[in-house]
Formats: C-alpha cells, sequence, structure tokens
C-alpha cells in the first residue's frame, strides 16, 4: 500500500500545486535545465574588450572636444582674454549676473561658514527684504564652485571667472558624454554615440543655452539628468549582470539627487519620467521590480532635498511626490492575479485609473497642509497661455511676449530639417511606436512575449528602455510645441533617439519584418543599413557643416557695450556705498555684480514679491505722474533712478510686446473702440518726461549722469517745488 501510495500523492501535488511552491520549483528546474555557459574564447573577450575600449575613449573624446570647443568659442566670441574684469562681468546678463555675484561674495568671505550665513541670511542684494538666497536661487553650483576654488589652491593658477566658467564647460563635456553612452547602450554600438553628438553641436542653437548665458541653472543640472537617463537606460536594459545593474542603480541615485539640488524646477522633469516609467510599467510587466526601485531613488531624492534646501515646501507639494506615492500605495493593493486573464486585464484598468485619482487627491492634501507660495504665478501664467482665463496684469502679459514661453517658429523646424535631424527622428519615432503597438496587442490577446528578442525576432517595441525613451521624448515634445524654451530639453534626446534609431540592427529589421523582404537576407541587409546610412548621414553633415564650425572659431567677434562700462565705473566711482539703485530688473543683475550697490528688483521669477516689485519699478516707463513715481521708489527706500533709452524708445518686433505697451494696457490707458486701439492719460510718459527738466519732475529728481543708453537721477530727500 505504502508503494501505491507513494506515486499518487506526487501526482495529486503537481496538480494543485500552492503559487508559491509553483514560483519556487519552476526556478530551481530553470536552474538544473540551464547548463554552465562556457567561459568565452580568448579572441571573443579580446573583440568585446577592445570594442568598449574604443567606444568609452570615444565617449569621453567626444566630451573633452566639446568642451574645448565651447571655451575656445567663448573667447572668440567676447575676446575674454584681453579685456578688464568688468567688461568680463558685463558679458553676464539678466540672472546670469546674480548667480555670479554670489560665486564672488563666496570668494570675498573671510571662511565658507560666514560666506553661506550671509547668502541665507542676505540683506544687501534686495533693499528691505532679507532672502534666503542658496534656498531661492538654488546657489548649490556656486557653493560648490567657490569651495572646489579655494581647496584645490586655483587662486594661485587661475582667475574666479576662467575656473567657474570652466566647470560649466565641463560639465557640458560630461552632457555630451552621457548622451553618447545613452544611444551606445541603445543601439550595440558606439557609432550612435558619434552621431549623437555631431547632431548636438550642430543643432547647438536647439540643444543648449550655455552660448547666451553660462550660469543659467539649466547648464548646471541637465548633465546630471542626462547621466541619470544613460544610468536608467542601463538598468532598465533585460540580461544585465549584477555587477552592471549594481553600479547602474547607484549612479542614478546619485545623479537623481544632484540634479534635484542643481534646480528647482527638476522635479517637475522628474515628474513626466515617473509618468514615462509608469506607462512603461503598464506595458512591460518584466520591469516591474526595477521601476518600483527608481521610484524609491525618487523618495529619497526628495526627502534629501527637502532636508538640505532649508525644508523646501515646494518639494513636499511637487506632483512628483503625489505620483509616486500613489504608485507605491497601489502597489500594496496590487492583487496576485494570473497574467493574460480577463480580469488581470481589467485590474490594470483599476490600477490606472486608482493611480490618477490617488495623485490628484494627495497633491490636492499635501498643498491643503503644507504652507506654500510655489509657482502660485505659474498656474495662473498656464491659464492665460491656453486661453483658459484673460488678464491685463503686465507680468503675465510680460511672460506671455517672451519668446521662450511661446510656441516654436518654423524655423526651429526648418534647421532640424536641414541637418537630416528630424526626418530620422520622425522615421525612428513611427518605427518603435508601431512595434510598441503589437506588443500591446500581443498582450491583450494573452500571447506570452519572448524573455530574450533576439535580432531576427524584429521586435524592437519588446525592449523596455526603448518602451521608456519613446514615451519620455513624447511627453517632452508635447510640451516643447506648446513653449519653446523647453526644446533646449527635448532636442538633445531627439539627437539621441534618432542617431540610435539609424545605427540599430534591430531597428531596421523591424521594418524589414513588415515589409517581408525575400531578394535579400533582411539580417544582412540590416546590418549593412546600420553601417552605411550613420556614415553616409556622417559625411554630409562633415561636408556642409564642420567648415561653418570652424569659421566660427577663426572669426574674431567682440562684445561692445562702452554705455554699460561707463555706467558701472560712474556707480563704482561717484555713488554712495549705501546708495539704493531702481531701474528695469535686468540692468538691476548687472548692478549687483559688477558694483555691489543695493538694488530695488532682481530678474528672477520664483517669487511673488519680486514680481510685484518688477511690476511697480517697470511704471518709470508708463504715463503715470512724477509724485506717483517718486511715491514708488521711495517706498523701497530707493536713491538714484536709472532709465534705459531701449526701453523707453522701444521699437517691438511684436506688437503690443513692448513694456511700455504692457504698461498702458494694465494701467488702463488703452480704450478699445471699434476695433482700434486708443491711448488716453493726462501725464506724458515718465521717462519722456523727466528728460526734459521741467517742473513738476525737477522737483524730486536731479539728473547727475547720462550717455546714449542710460539717464541717472538722484531721488531727491528734500523736494524742493520750483515754479
Amino acid at each position: 500500500m505504502a508503494e501505491e501510495e507513494g506515486p499518487t500523492i506526487e501526482l495529486r501535488q503537481r496538480k494543485k500545486p500552492k503559487s508559491s511552491e509553483n514560483k519556487e520549483s519552476a526556478k530551481e528546474e530553470k536552474i538544473s535545465v540551464t547548463p554552465v555557459p562556457e567561459r568565452a574564447p580568448k579572441h571573443v573577450l579580446f573583440q568585446r574588450f577592445a570594442k568598449i575600449f574604443i567606444g568609452c575613449l570615444a565617449a569621453v573624446t567626444s566630451g573633452m572636444m566639446y568642451a574645448l570647443y565651447l571655451s575656445a568659442y567663448h573667447e572668440r566670441k567676447f575676446w575674454f582674454s584681453n579685456r578688464q574684469e568688468l567688461e568680463r562681468e558685463i558679458t553676464f546678463q539678466g540672472d546670469s549676473a546674480i548667480y555670479y555675484s554670489y560665486y564672488k561674495d563666496m570668494l570675498k568671505a573671510p571662511s565658507f561658514e560666514r560666506g553661506v550665513y550671509e547668502l541665507t541670511h542676505n540683506n544687501k542684494t534686495v533693499s528691505l527684504k532679507t532672502i534666503n538666497a542658496v534656498q531661492q536661487m538654488s546657489l548649490y553650483p556656486e557653493l560648490i564652485a567657490s569651495v572646489l576654488y579655494q581647496a584645490t589652491g586655483s587662486n594661485e593658477m587661475i582667475e574666479p571667472v576662467y575656473f567657474y566658467i570652466g566647470i560649466v564647460f565641463g560639465l557640458q563635456g560630461i552632457y555630451v558624454t552621457a548622451l553618447f553612452v545613452t544611444s551606445w547602450l541603445m543601439s550595440g554600438t558606439w557609432l550612435a554615440g558619434m552621431l549623437t553628438v555631431a547632431w548636438f553641436i550642430i543643432n547647438r542653437v536647439d540643444t543648449t543655452r550655455i552660448e547666451y548665458s553660462i550660469p543659467l541653472r539649466e547648464n548646471w543640472a541637465l548633465p546630471y539628468f542626462a547621466c541619470q537617463v544613460a544610468a536608467l537606460t542601463g538598468y532598465l536594459k533585460c540580461n544585465l549582470n549584477s555587477y552592471a545593474e549594481r553600479f547602474c542603480y547607484l549612479l542614478m541615485s546619485a545623479s537623481t539627487y544632484t540634479f534635484m539640488m542643481m534646480w528647482e524646477y527638476s522635479h517637475y522633469l522628474l515628474f513626466l519620467q515617473a509618468i514615462s516609467l509608469f506607462l512603461l510599467d503598464i506595458f512591460s510587466v518584466d520591469q516591474s521590480d526595477k521601476v518600483h526601485e527608481v521610484y524609491k531613488i525618487y523618495i529619497f531624492s526628495l526627502f534629501l532635498g527637502y532636508l538640505l534646501q532649508f525644508e523646501n515646501p515646494a518639494l513636499l507639494v511637487s506632483p512628483l511626490l503625489s505620483l509616486v506615492a500613489a504608485l507605491m500605495l497601489t502597489k500594496c493593493l496590487q492583487l496576485n492575479v494570473k497574467k493574460g486573464t480577463f480580469i488581470a486585464k481589467i485590474m490594470k484598468v483599476i490600477n490606472f485609473y486608482l493611480v490618477c485619482t490617488l495623485t490628484v487627491t494627495l497633491n490636492i492634501i499635501m498643498k491643503m497642509f503644507v504652507p506654500h507660495k510655489e509657482n502660485g504665478h505659474m498656474l495662473k501664467f498656464l491659464e492665460v497661455k491656453f486661453g483658459l482665463n484673460m488678464t491685463k496684469n503686465f507680468t503675465m502679459n510680460w511672460l506671455l511676449c517672451q519668446e521662450s514661453l511661446q510656441a516654436p517658429s518654423q524655423d526651429f523646424f526648418l534647421r532640424l530639417t536641414q541637418s537630416s535631424l528630424l526626418p530620422f527622428y520622425i522615421l525612428v519615432l513611427i518605427i518603435c511606436l508601431l512595434s510598441m503597438t503589437q506588443v500591446i496587442i500581443r498582450r491583450i490577446n494573452g500571447k506570452s512575449l519572448k524573455e530574450t528578442v533576439t535580432l531576427e525576432d524584429g521586435r524592437i517595441g519588446e525592449r523596455p528602455e526603448i518602451i521608456y525613451h519613446v514615451i519620455h521624448t513624447i511627453l517632452l515634445g508635447s510640451l516643447a510645441m506648446v513653449i519653446e524654451g523647453l526644446k533646449y530639453i527635448w532636442t538633445p534626446y531627439v539627437c539621441m533617439l534618432a542617431a540610435f534609431g539609424v545605427c540599430s540592427p534591430e531597428l531596421w529589421m523591424t521594418l524589414f519584418k513588415w515589409l517581408r523582404l525575400r531578394t535579400i537576407h533582411p539580417i544582412l541587409l540590416a546590418l549593412i543599413l546600420s553601417m552605411a546610412v550613420p556614415t553616409i548621414i556622417g559625411l554630409s553633415l562633415w561636408k556642409e557643416f564642420f567648415p561653418r564650425l570652424m569659421t566660427e572659431l577663426t572669426e574674431l567677434q567682440e562684445f561692445y557695450d562702452p554705455d554699460t562700462v561707463e555706467l558701472m565705473t560712474w556707480i563704482k566711482r561717484q555713488a554712495p556705498i549705501a546708495a539704493v539703485f531702481a531701474g528695469s530688473p535686468q540692468l538691476m543683475g548687472a548692478i549687483k555684480l559688477c558694483t555691489g550697490w543695493m538694488v530695488t528688483s532682481l530678474p528672477l521669477y520664483n517669487d511673488d514679491d519680486l514680481l510685484k516689485r518688477n511690476e511697480n519699478i517697470y511704471q518709470i516707463y508708463s504715463k503715470r505722474s512724477a509724485e506717483d513715481i517718486y511715491k514708488i521708489l521711495t517706498s523701497y527706500k530707493a536713491n538714484y533712478l536709472i532709465v534705459e533709452d531701449a526701453i523707453c524708445n522701444e521699437v517691438g518686433t511684436m506688437r503690443g510686446c513692448r513694456v511700455k505697451d504692457l504698461l498702458d494696457v494694465a494701467n488702463g490707458h488703452v480704450v478699445c473702440e471699434e476695433g482700434d486701439k486708443l491711448t488716453y492719460s493726462k501725464y506724458g510718459r515718465f521717462c519722456h518726461e523727466v528728460k526734459i527738466n521741467y517742473s513738476p519732475y525737477v522737483n524730486y529728481f536731479t539728473r547727475v549722469y547720462w550717455n546714449r543708453s542710460y539717464f541717472v537721477y538722484k531721488i531727491n530727500t528734500v523736494i524742493s517745488f520750483q515754479s
């Protein structure tokens, strides 16, 4: 009896196994069946090593060459080495001047601790206002640069300005190297990386703003984001060994946190990335665990960033935190349902709805309980931008008139087409999207997907890193089609995705599978095209664009602004140290950098109080009385007023976007009758009237300096009424 019962018991266990036991037995069976891989021959190992070595060398060389190119171009453009310190500093325009001024302040501080204290309790920049400049302006790059400058003893070898811009140019080199590596990881050939770099440099007008404004936060932050994307691409790849996976995870963690510390808007970009990973999790169940590990990195970075950014409430109310928290909660609530069944498909839909609902709910709750002033003006701007609201507000309309916040022009698409980037990007995107659609249809029909996709399969849409990049580039592209300034985030990844596609045999094989080629072996043709097409593109780009790049480096340009130099020189020599200057925010940034004097406003647009100050100071170009302007300026304790002729007599290229036109609308000095705009005010335009030197203007303001571009008036403390 015992001998008969033995086999019977074994049969019953096979019919109704427990899910956990089944998984364990499957793993054991897989381990036992899978043969131990034989060691690869020496010549194969040598080929792999040579391929990796040449690729790494090409990636590093590309980054270094680009950094050197930027340095040489900057020298030729501004003739930097032949200028005095004041003339060099004037090349930093707008908010860039503010960032660099704090770098100078850190170097002048007696100690690092004292310098940080003065920045976090800063009352020497904006009159009647104490600000935490480190938190409000994300000055961590300047803190790091100042520490490196002094710790490395560079003060004995190199001037501070060269050290500062050298770091930024070096980061741009890392940016290019990271894009190179990402394209290489996706395509399997470093030829894709070379093509990515070529397209990036040729289209640099649309890929970076480094030429116009070096200290911008995005120039410090985006290289770290590129490193994070490269690490994420490697992390999502299938059949990755444990050491490589661990390295990618650590690099991704470090770069995510650093990126968040460098740029105040970084969490919005990571929010888009989190959406892409969420959709990837829906389409590709195999990477679910890895995706949730990335979510943990987000949580850790947000928590650490919140603590080190002086308990920044913006991170607590960010949509990224709400989305990740919702994803974590739904993960805990998920039921173990057999894959491919009807119930599993319904659960996917419910899960998607639950994540969306929870994200919105959590974000609303956080905003209710966490006191914040985070980017309220940004939401108002978006409402006006999309036509959901109308306003006469000067600040909102001024932002709408900024070129970087408008839809991209036709010139943008024309430039991308001329460099052949846009046509190949669209081709690659369409093939990847169609392949992804096939994968989704197979999933819906309950067909199982292959664990490892080979070249012969021609299914590029099954690779998780490809799915992620396609979704991510579509999200970024959708935003770039609305706001031109976001093209600087989108276009680099257009270069990377297009280069990966044309260099990937798998993409060509996917296309040939659909076309059902019979005359030529599809694998052979795919391998030939993956080498021939990028080579032809590279040669054509070399022939057309390389001479232009060389011409830019050989032509000597000169940044000539003698009026601003004279103004700054006069302020440093004639104005009292305790003087407070009022004028346009852009000019105030330059005054803060070049002279160190206190100002009434700054060219920053993330603070409601500063935005209100900017609007009030801009009233000097409106049609208001001398008394009104005097009251505004004295309320901010201003001692000197600077009127810029370029703003007062501005001839705008866009109708209704001149500063004085926007002020007239905001102040109700423009009346629309039967389609015509009629201007009415009982006062003349202040910036014109004050130059004539007649009462009552001379009673409040005394002209003390002028040149072709600037008129400086001392604001009288004792008003003398003249007839």
